[in-house]
């Protein structure tokens, strides 16, 4: 299996995953909450910061998507180092606020890794073809010089 291949894997299961929890988080929140590892949730109208975080991630999925889907390969790249802030935050944010250490590094720390393990295979894929197109550039004989 070629490196664009596997990029291409592991980009699209990357979306698919970010989409669903967006959706779960704005669909089923009571049901997705209490995964994330904080060890307490909003009450009453607090809850709608469920909602912010489920539209955060369905935003975040559609740009990677989208990047994948129109070929953009060297941004998708750097899109999926800058992305996994987000769920290094998100470990942070559980660590902070004394939450489950589990979850902190078994969710959220895997997943920002995870992020950045697949745009570094990205930008390494992209950056061997520009180098490629680069010498191939260098080779071609140069055109000639037109008339007056």
């Amino acid at each position: 299996m070629s490196l664009k291949n596997l990029n291409t894997i592991l980009a699209t299961a990357g979306v698919l995953f970010v989409l669903y929890l967006g959706a779960s988080f704005i669909l089923t929140p009571a049901t997705s909450a209490p995964g994330f590892g904080l060890p307490n949730w909003p009450s009453g109208d607090g809850g709608g910061f469920l909602v912010v975080k489920g539209s955060r991630e369905i935003a975040m999925g559609l740009v990677i998507g989208v990047l994948l889907v129109t070929g953009h390969r060297r941004a998708l790249g750097w899109v999926l180092l800058m992305e996994a802030v987000a769920p290094f935050g998100d470990m942070i944010n559980v660590l902070a606020h004394h939450g489950s250490m589990a979850a902190a590094f078994g969710i959220h720390g895997l997943t920002s890794a995870l992020i950045v393990a697949t745009g570094l295979l990205i930008l390494r894929e992209t950056g061997k073809a520009h180098k490629a197109h680069k010498a191939q550039e260098a080779a071609a004989p140069a055109p000639a010089a037109q008339p007056a």
